[in-house]
C-alpha cells in the first residue's frame, strides 16, 4: 500500500510469476496490476481489482488502507480478469458494496460469478452521470473499444486525476518505482508502452482517437492506469505518442527496419546485404530474425517505422509460417500507412512474394512497392546485381519522398 495524494491510495503490486501475459506475449520483468482507493471522509471507493497472482497481497493492502472501514463503493471500469479476478472476493468480504459499472460490464460480472442478484447492487455508468463525495466529484468517460467494449474511464475533476483502464499501461513490473517521473526515460521504457499499445490496443485506434480528443479537453495532474507506471510527468509526450499510435502513424520516417524468415539462412543472408548497402547509404536499418523473437516486438517495431521490408521463402507454396504468423497479427491490428518491400526466395518455386501482397493488401492507406528481389537457391550478388539495385533504389525514392 502506498499513499498517492492525502487520501487515494496504490493497492496493487507486481508479479514476476508468469512468463507469458495472456499466455501470449513475453513479460520477462514481470507485470504490474493496479487498483487504486480513494478514502474520502463520507465515502470510500475502490477503482477495480486484480490479477490472481497478487490477489492477497491486494486484499491485505485493501485492508489496511480502510483501517476499519467499510468498503462504500466499487468502480468496475474495465472487465477483463487481471482486472476483474478479485470481484469475488471483494463481493464476499464487503457484501453490501455498491458497483459503479457500465451496462455491457455487469452483464459480464453476471456471467462470471453467476449471481444474477448482484445485478440489485449495479449503477450503470454513462458520461452524464456524477458521483460525489464531500471532498470529490468523479465524472465518467465511455472508452468503448480500448479495448474491450465495456471500458470506462473515471475522471477525478477535483484532484485532475484520470483513471485510464488499460490506457497508457505498458509491460514490465513496477520494480518499486509508481511514477513515471521517476523512470529512466529510455527507449526501452517507450517501446515497453509502444510493446502494450501496439499488441494490446493497436486494433482500436479510430476509438483511442475519439477518447484521447476527450481527455484532451481535461485538465490532467496525475493518469493512472492498470500496469504501469502512475503518469505525473511528459503528459505531452504520452499523448503525443498515443495519437500517433491511434492514427497508425510511424514514430519515424526516415528508418528501414526488415523483417526476416530463414529456414537454412539463404534468405537471411541477402537481407545482411541488404542492410548492408543500406547502411552504407546513409539509412538506419534495423535486422529482425523473426524466429529470434516473440510476435509482440515485431509488432511494435511495425508500429515504430514507416518503411517494412519483409522476407520470406517459400514454405508448401505458401509464406514460411512464422512470417505468416507476424503478418495475420499486423492485419487484425489494423496497421496503416506504411510502405512494404518484399524479397521472396524458394528451392524450386517463389511465391511467398505473392503470398504476402495477398496478406497486406488487407491494409488500409498503405503501399507495396511493385519492385520485388525474388531468388532461388542462395543468393548470389553478382548474378542478382541489378534486381538488388534495383530493389535498394525503389526504398531510397520512397525516404526521398516521404
Amino acid at each position: 500500500m502506498i499513499k498517492i495524494t492525502e487520501d487515494l491510495y496504490y493497492l496493487g503490486d507486481s508479479s514476476y510469476t508468469e512468463n507469458l501475459f495472456e499466455r501470449m506475449f513475453e513479460i520477462p520483468n514481470g507485470m504490474s496490476y493496479n487498483s487504486y482507493l480513494l478514502v474520502d471522509e463520507d465515502k470510500t471507493i475502490l477503482f477495480d481489482t486484480v490479477d490472481n497472482s497478487i490477489i492477497d497481497k491486494f486484499l491485505s493492502h485493501l485492508k489496511e488502507a480502510l483501517n476499519g472501514r467499510n468498503l462504500d463503493i466499487l468502480i468496475i471500469q474495465h472487465m477483463e480478469l487481471d482486472h476483474a479476478q478479485a470481484i469475488s472476493n471483494i463481493l464476499s468480504i464487503y457484501p453490501d458494496v455498491k458497483i459503479y459499472t457500465s451496462n455491457i460490464a455487469s452483464n459480464m460480472i453476471i456471467n462470471n460469478l453467476h449471481n444474477p442478484e448482484i445485478k440489485k447492487q449495479i449503477v450503470n455508468l454513462t458520461p452524464n452521470l456524477k458521483l460525489m463525495t464531500k471532498n470529490h466529484t468523479f465524472s465518467f468517460i465511455n472508452a468503448a473499444f480500448i479495448h474491450w467494449p465495456e471500458v470506462y474511464f473515471t475522471y477525478d475533476e477535483t484532484k485532475k486525476i484520470l483513471f485510464s483502464a488499460d490506457a497508457f499501461g505498458n509491460f514490465g513490473a513496477n520494480g518499486g518505482i509508481l511514477f513515471s517521473s521517476q523512470m529512466k526515460k529510455d527507449d526501452f521504457y517507450y517501446s515497453e508502452m509502444r510493446r502494450y499499445y501496439s499488441n494490446i490496443v493497436g486494433k482500436y485506434g479510430s476509438y483511442v482517437n475519439r477518447v484521447l480528443d476527450l481527455a484532451s479537453k481535461l485538465e490532467i495532474k496525475l493518469i493512472c492506469p492498470l500496469h504501469g507506471q502512475i503518469i505525473d510527468d511528459n503528459f505531452d509526450k504520452y499523448l503525443d505518442l498515443y495519437s500517433k499510435w491511434a492514427k497508425y502513424l510511424p514514430e519515424v520516417d526516415s528508418e528501414v527496419s526488415i523483417f526476416v524468415g530463414s529456414m537454412y539462412s539463404n534468405t537471411l543472408s541477402c537481407c545482411i546485404k541488404i542492410q548492408q548497402e543500406l547502411t552504407k547509404l546513409g539509412v538506419k536499418c534495423n535486422l529482425f530474425d523473426i524466429s529470434n523473437y516473440e510476435v509482440s516486438y515485431l509488432v511494435s517495431e511495425a508500429f515504430r517505422v514507416k518503411h517494412i521490408i519483409l522476407a520470406s521463402p517459400t514454405y508448401n507454396s505458401n509464406i514460411f509460417p512464422l512470417m505468416e504468423n507476424f503478418l495475420t497479427h499486423l492485419v487484425n491490428l489494423n496497421l496503416q500507412n506504411r510502405n512494404f518491400y518484399l524479397v521472396e526466395s524458394g528451392s524450386w518455386a517463389v511465391t511467398s512474394g505473392n503470398c504476402m501482397q495477398k496478406l497486406l493488401s488487407n491494409l488500409k492507406n498503405s503501399t507495396i512497392s511493385p519492385t520485388k528481389l525474388s531468388f532461388l537457391g542462395s543468393f548470389d550478388y553478382q548474378t542478382k546485381k541489378e534486381d538488388f539495385n534495383k530493389f535498394i533504389e525503389s526504398i531510397l525514392t520512397n525516404i526521398k519522398n516521404d
